[in-house]
């Protein structure tokens, strides 16, 4: 079992949260972590390189002289990739570097990232956040009792929350995410993993469902 303490938002210790850290995962695998972190690195990809072929750059196409006889090494046009103002000889495309993992392997992925957060002591379970109104003030002094660096933290609540989302854009560095967009990308870059347990409750949830789908298959 894992036990861990809930603070509230002054940073006081409320009570303890505990479960079995089977509904997560049976365990880290790093491969999965790893292969899961590469593929959304690579979807971050823009790709919109591009440079100019000889077929792209503006320039004649006719032989610039003669084959033989002028003493001169043989030539081409003035396109050529090895004379001044020429095409590149293997000029780069836009390209897609997007693809996607199995969804399976992405949701256990993602449940591996939270469980190795409370296996390295690197999250803090609090009760609830709600803010009456947008003030960045509230999160940063939030943060400072709990004793997180902001900038280096990823806050998880249960749902989408206005308030908390538009206190918290203005801290650099910070993600605020709903438990239904949690990824291990997102768990994984930063430091800090700040949750609700309420948002624990939802992932805990899910995993049952997953378990109990894939049982009826």
């Amino acid at each position: 079992m894992i036990s861990v303490p809930v603070y509230n938002q002054q940073g006081s210790e409320v009570g303890t949260y505990e479960f079995d850290p089977t509904e997560l995962a049976s365990g880290v695998n790093k491969q999965l972590l790893h292969d899961v972190v590469v593929m959304y690195e690579a979807n971050r990809r823009v790709g919109t390189f591009a440079t100019k072929s000889r077929a792209d750059v503006a320039g004649s196409k006719k032989k610039m002289y003669r084959q033989k006889g002028t003493g001169n090494a043989r030539a081409g046009g003035k396109r050529s990739p090895i004379r001044r103002g020429g095409g590149h000889t293997f000029a780069k495309t836009p390209r897609d570097f997007s693809y996607r993992l199995p969804k399976k392997a992405i949701r256990l992925a993602t449940r591996m990232a939270v469980l190795s957060k409370f296996q390295d002591d690197q999250i803090k379970v609090i009760d609830d956040v709600k803010f009456s109104e947008p003030k960045t003030k509230q999160v940063t002094g939030m943060f400072s009792q709990l004793g997180v660096e902001p900038s280096k933290t990823l806050l998880a609540i249960d749902a989408h929350d206005t308030n908390v989302w538009k206190s918290a854009r203005n801290v650099a560095g910070l993600r605020v995410t709903p438990s239904a967009g949690l990824n291990a990308y997102d768990v994984l870059h930063q430091r800090m993993l700040v949750v609700t347990t309420s948002a624990l409750d939802r992932l805990r949830g899910k995993v049952q469902e997953a378990a109990s789908e894939e049982a009826a298959e």
